[in-house]
């Protein structure tokens, strides 16, 4: 019987089971200790996965605010609408940076300047180096001069939301 191919033998071989049928091979037990150490790196991996998902679905409060601020302006949804459309939110989150900084910090760095929003439009459509740090801020020249304008006042309505969310 030693040259007959068994089925399931590399899985009992795994398992650290022996075979009923043939026991004149004697492989050491296996610890349990690797059967313990497989199914806590298992459970970590599992708690670790929800734990970035849970954080991703998450609503922010800012996001809450967004809602609300143009719920009671509608004329800053075409923007909204705007800046979601384009590729701005893989960089910048409302509240949160990613990339580049979030759209509260910028509001609240330009907000009191008074060509504020055309310097961002101008900054939307020609892109920047050097004002946060080393991060490139991409030129968008197919974004009209007046959508850019209009996607400036809506990151600079973002000022309300820092304040509504605190």
């Amino acid at each position: 019987m030693a040259g007959v191919c068994r089925p399931y033998f590399f899985v009992n071989l795994v398992l650290g089971m022996t075979d009923p049928i043939d026991d004149e091979e004697n492989y050491p037990p296996r610890p349990r200790w690797i059967g313990w150490l497989i199914g806590l790196v298992m459970v970590a991996s599992a708690l670790g996965v929800a734990n970035i998902g849970w954080r991703i679905m998450r609503v922010s409060t800012a996001e809450k605010a967004a809602d609300a601020l143009v719920a009671a302006r509608p004329e800053l949804a075409a923007a909204r609408k705007l800046v979601e459309g384009a590729d701005c939110m893989r960089c910048h989150g409302l509240d949160r940076k990613f990339v580049g900084p979030g759209f509260t910090e910028i509001a609240q760095k330009y907000g009191s300047q008074a060509d504020a929003q055309s310097y961002l439009a101008d900054k939307i459509r020609s892109g920047s180096v050097g004002v946060w740090g080393n991060v490139i801020m991409p030129r968008h020249p197919q974004i009209s001069e007046a959508d850019s304008l209009q996607m400036a006042r809506w990151v600079l309505s973002a000022q309300a939301l820092s304040a509504a969310a605190q």
